[in-house]
């Protein structure tokens, strides 16, 4: 296929974004412009949308390397390239990037009251970084695109955020950028080594295994934190407390992701043998993230905040899952990943919902709403229950399947990790109890009005998603499984 598909999608919400820039109107046209602002950004981030879903259509599950390639000569001196490409595991992270998009924006619609243009406008550049991080074919145009997602998210905690959104989006900034500026070091050592910044090259010629480790260490800082792994975690809580409703989607549903997939495209098959020798550890990491985020999260007040210990928790399961380099436990994680991806942006959205009629996410001020609200409690629980990994919803496949990779490499780790599952249910389902069934003395929350026609829009893809994938989730599986065959055969040598 001829068509620059990709560069089409990287680049069509950076143009929109300037096209919204140049709309004008006369003093006291403020409403019709925000009207067509918003019409505008909807439409390109649908076109987009579309673009992506013809892309996972004319993709070839049967083969396991790169897909829809580009690539063009960028630096006359250096070889730096333009290029670009999809296999059968960042598809997925694409197609999460696109369809999280259009509901960020109809999420906003009503919410958003200042500065409509400047938000719209930075949702679209952030679907572009994005887009680039999950296509870059080429080391230093994935740092580009890795770093340039902080910069509109960085905006739209710091202006639109709650209280303390300035000491929230500099906490963001400056945790993520320490650790990608250690990525930017490996990066060019790598480049000295291996003579190139081709990622598919660097892939396949891995360096020597003693200078393996600190090239792997300066990785991890920037995958870890931007997971974020135990115990450099602390700025998630903070960010998605005072980023709005909208900003905690995008994190918790794909920047949160960008660091397993740094993970699967570098620290694996790049540094095999600096992997094997750090995996006890991170191992290790992920059992004390997910106990201890859990544990956490079962005390938490705020709603947000206990929706973004989860986030910890299951970010365990991800790096548990990665660093058994197994076929199952690399698949589970993938899995968990994109699982994870939707359940937590319909929490985020759940919690954006009662948050606009009442104004508050304490836990105690809510109570016995499932009678006012029949059809938003259910689909919370089905959310919920996605959450705690029941069967049948996509939750389950990726928590067993990294559990299940698990076990065969460290029993003890495992069985550790599945107290997490345990956890997992009893956070969720107090939370649950509490929220809709509690007592309550607050006579708002009991007159809340149900969903209405947009919200409904936004939950019933969402749930579609966690229940069909949780009954077929080969339709995912089946096209990532050739990549993934790929990374477990290193490992089969090495051990």
């Amino acid at each position: 296929m001829n068509i620059p598909l990709l560069s089409i999608m990287i680049f069509l919400p950076l143009i929109c974004a300037v096209m919204i820039a140049l709309v004008r109107g006369e003093k006291g046209d403020e409403a019709v412009i925000e009207k067509n602002v918003k019409n505008l950004a909807l439409f390109c981030s649908l076109f987009v949308f579309a673009f992506g879903v013809f892309l996972y259509q004319n993709f070839d599950p049967s083969i396991s390397g790169f897909q829809f390639v580009e690539k063009y000569q960028w630096f006359g001196v250096l070889p730096i390239s333009y290029h670009l490409g999809v296999d059968g595991i960042s598809i997925f992270f694409v197609l999460l990037s696109v369809f999280l998009t259009p509901i960020c924006i109809l999420a906003s619609w009503n919410s958003i009251k200042t500065r409509i243009k400047e938000y719209m406008i930075m949702f679209l550049v952030l679907e572009s970084f994005m887009i680039g991080t999950f296509v870059a074919l080429d080391s230093i145009m994935f740092y580009v695109f890795f770093e340039g997602v902080l910069i509109p998210m960085f905006l739209i905690i710091g202006i639109w955020g709650g209280s303390r959104r300035v000491y929230a989006s500099y906490k963001f900034f400056l945790y993520t950028l320490t650790g990608s500026v250690l990525m930017l070091l490996a990066l060019l050592f790598l480049y000295v080594e291996v003579g190139t910044t081709d990622i598919t090259v660097l892939m396949a010629n891995p360096i020597a295994a003693d200078m393996q480790k600190w090239v792997w260490l300066a990785f991890f800082a920037s995958f870890a934190i931007k997971m974020p792994m135990w115990p450099v975690h602390t700025w998630l809580r903070t960010a998605h407390v005072e980023a709005p409703t909208a900003g905690s989607v995008i994190l918790a549903g794909v920047l949160l992701k960008m660091g397993g997939y740094g993970f699967l495209r570098f620290s694996l098959p790049m540094l095999p043998d600096a992997s094997m020798y750090f995996a006890p550890l991170v191992m290790w990491l992920s059992v004390g993230a997910i106990i201890y985020a859990s544990l956490i999260a079962l005390v938490q007040e705020d709603m947000k905040k206990l929706i973004a210990y989860s986030s910890v928790a299951h970010m365990g399961f991800v790096t548990l899952g990665i660093f058994s380099f197994t076929t199952q436990g690399i698949e589970g994680a993938i899995f968990q990943m994109l699982s994870h991806g939707i359940i937590s942006a319909a929490m985020f959205l759940c919690v954006g919902v009662v948050y606009d009629r009442l104004h508050t996410r304490e836990i105690s001020r809510y109570g016995g709403i499932v009678r006012n609200m029949p059809i938003f409690a259910t689909m919370f629980m089905i959310f919920m229950l996605g959450s705690v990994g029941l069967p049948g919803t996509s939750g389950f496949v990726g928590e067993f399947l990294t559990l299940l990779g698990a076990f065969q490499v460290n029993t003890v780790i495992a069985a550790l990790a599945t107290t997490g599952v345990i956890l997992g249910a009893a956070y969720m389902l107090v939370l649950y109890r509490r929220i809709f069934f509690g007592p309550s003395d607050n006579k708002d929350a009991a007159e809340m009005r149900d969903l209405n026609m947009l919200e409904k829009g936004l939950f019933i893809p969402l749930a579609f998603l966690v229940i069909y994938l949780g009954i077929f989730p080969n339709v995912v599986m089946d096209t990532f499984s050739p990549a993934v065959a790929e990374i477990t055969s290193i490992y089969e040598g090495i051990k």
